[in-house]
This record gives structure tokens, C-alpha cells and sequence, in this order.
């Protein structure tokens, strides 16, 4: 099975959870302080270019309904586990995705229920990565997950990219460590606390770094900061003609 086909028969498995979700989170009450910004009018379509802070009350404005990408460019979705970077792909992206948490339902597809996912977790990881690789050489428009973990993978996607002529964007998610654990509670799908130690130090860190240089991560084009709200608002991510 291609990476694509996979990535089609898990967004049409998730697009009825995905549905009572967004009816649930537009239901939801807004915590005190926060502006509900999917209960807002969308602000159209934003074309990111530098750095861009989306989160609640950091910007200008409501939260954009869409994202347009120069077509063949690379997008990398990165945030902790839980903050919502599967589903926002699944209901926002049209071109081809490599997401982890894709090839890790595939393969508890294939494995007996009580096994623990630690015991073939590196199966899928080497599996993950070399989907991205293939994916990449491959060239034309790609979303990436991206758990910011493991920092040379970003690395090598913006060195690969520069080589082949395109160009790097990141969406970072936002999410608080509560927010986070509630997503995998909800997911069913928790990560130890060892691992996500790790995940929330890499978001710490590059959080620090883009508030401190006021710019994208080195070699990427642009970079765009969401909350959850933001994530909801938001309807399609597109690579089109610039």
C-alpha cells in the first residue's frame, strides 16, 4: 500500500470523528481570557511569509480560514503529542501527508491488541522516516509531521529542500502540556513520561528561539504559530501557483 493510499483510507476512517468534533468544539464555552476565535468571522486567506503569531490576543485580527503554500514547497506541522497535528492535516490537506501517527495506526492494525506499542515502536519509526525520505526525493507539495524531538530531521528536510529548489514553512500548534494530555486521552494513545518530557522541551525550545529572533527557524521560509482555537478555525491548507 502507497504512503498516499494509506494516508487516504485513515482521513476516511477519521472524517466522521472529525466531524462530531468540530460540531463539539464549536459548542464549546470559551476559558475565561481566552477569545473563541472559531466562533469568529474567518479572515479569509493568508499567503504566511516571516513569522507569524496567530494565538489568541498576539495578533491582529481573527484566525485566518486558510493557509496558501507556494505549490512543490514542504510543510511541516510540528507541537506536542496530542496538540492536534493529526487531525488538523487530515481535515486540511488535499496533497500528500507523511504523519507517524498514521504509520503507527497501520501498523496496531497488524499487531495482536496486547502487544505494547514500545515493542515495535522503532519498526515504525523506521518506517516513518523512510516514507518522509522517499516522499521528499520524490519532490512535488508534502505536509510532514513533525514531533521537533529529533532536530536533524528538520535539518535534513530543509538541506534536502534548498537542494531541489523549494522551500521550507513550519505551523507550530501551540498546545498547552493540560491540552496535550487531554488530546491523547482522547486519542486513546498516550505517550510515556519520559517521551513527552522530551516533546515539551524541543517545543519549549523552538517557542524560545522564535520569540527571541523574531523570525522562522533557520531554513525555513515562514512560520505560523497557532493556539487550538486557531486550529479550529482554520479550514484548508493549500499549495497553489504563486
Amino acid at each position: 500500500m502507497s504512503d498516499v493510499q494509506v494516508f487516504g483510507a485513515a482521513r476516511d476512517r477519521a472524517e466522521a470523528r472529525d466531524r462530531v468534533a468540530r460540531d463539539r468544539a464549536a459548542r464549546t464555552v470559551p476559558r475565561p481570557g481566552c477569545r473563541e476565535l472559531a466562533a469568529e468571522p474567518s479572515a479569509g486567506v493568508l499567503h504566511p511569509r516571516g513569522l507569524q503569531d496567530l494565538r489568541s490576543g498576539r495578533g491582529p485580527g481573527a484566525a485566518p480560514s486558510a493557509l496558501h503554500y507556494p505549490a512543490g514547497d514542504l510543510l511541516v506541522v510540528s507541537g506536542l503529542p496530542g496538540s492536534g497535528k493529526s487531525t488538523l492535516m487530515r481535515r486540511c490537506v488535499r496533497t500528500p501527508v507523511v504523519d507517524s501517527q498514521l504509520v503507527r495506526e497501520e501498523y496496531a492494525s497488524r499487531v495482536p491488541s496486547w502487544l505494547p506499542y514500545a515493542l515495535y515502536r522503532p519498526l515504525v519509526r523506521l518506517a516513518h522516516y523512510r516514507r518522509l525520505r522517499r516522499a521528499v526525493l520524490a519532490g512535488g507539495s508534502l505536509t510532514v509531521h513533525d514531533c521537533g524531538a529529533v532536530p536533524y530531521v528538520r535539518q535534513w528536510l530543509a538541506r534536502t529542500a534548498e537542494r531541489q529548489g523549494r522551500r521550507v514553512h513550519l505551523i507550530l500548534l501551540d498546545a498547552s502540556a493540560e491540552e496535550a494530555r487531554d488530546g491523547q486521552r482522547a486519542r486513546g494513545q498516550a505517550v510515556s513520561a519520559y517521551a513527552f518530557a522530551r516533546h515539551r522541551d524541543a517545543a519549549h525550545r523552538l517557542r524560545r528561539r522564535l520569540a527571541g529572533t523574531g523570525r522562522p527557524p533557520a531554513g525555513c521560509a515562514s512560520a505560523v504559530v497557532l493556539d487550538r482555537a486557531g486550529a479550529r478555525a482554520l479550514r484548508e491548507i493549500v499549495f497553489a501557483a504563486s
